[in-house]
């Protein structure tokens, strides 16, 4: 049952984006534009799906658990730390400058572009990269008893 849940919730997701435009990157470049032919449909959409997941969040987290699990599985974390600002930056130079956000890059693999495969890859290689740094981290970090 969760794996038909999850399923249908990506082909829901997915299909937003399709509609909305969100997997043609022009349509982020052109959001980006501002002093050019600027399209302000992107701040729609993002708007929209801001007020559906406010409303959506108040109502499930009324819920004593999720339907589909024991417990809800919340991040705890708040503060806005070096690294969260690099990653934040590193996403935010490649969206603007690919028009691609994870999602999307993963709903138009489907089109066999070959900007789209490009993208898919190196953001895989950055998660590669991420890891790679986080381990070398890690090792360099003294253990404590």
């Amino acid at each position: 049952m969760r794996i038909f849940a999850t399923l249908l919730i990506g082909a829901l997701f997915a299909t937003g984006l399709v509609i909305s435009g969100m997997t043609q990157p022009a349509k982020v470049i052109g959001f980006l534009d501002l002093f050019g032919t600027w399209d302000p449909s992107l701040a729609l959409v993002m708007g929209s799906a801001l007020v559906v997941a406010h409303f959506g969040f108040k109502a499930v987290l009324k819920r004593p658990s999720p339907v589909l699990g024991a417990n809800f599985e919340l991040p705890s974390a708040k503060d806005i730390d070096k690294r969260l600002v690099i990653g934040a930056s590193f996403f935010g130079l490649g969206w603007g400058m690919s028009g691609f956000c994870p999602g999307p890059a993963l709903v138009a693999l489907g089109s066999s572009r070959g900007d789209v495969m490009m993208f898919v890859a190196a953001m895989f290689a950055g998660f590669f990269i991420k890891d790679l740094i986080d381990s070398a981290i890690q090792a360099r970090t003294p253990k404590t008893a």
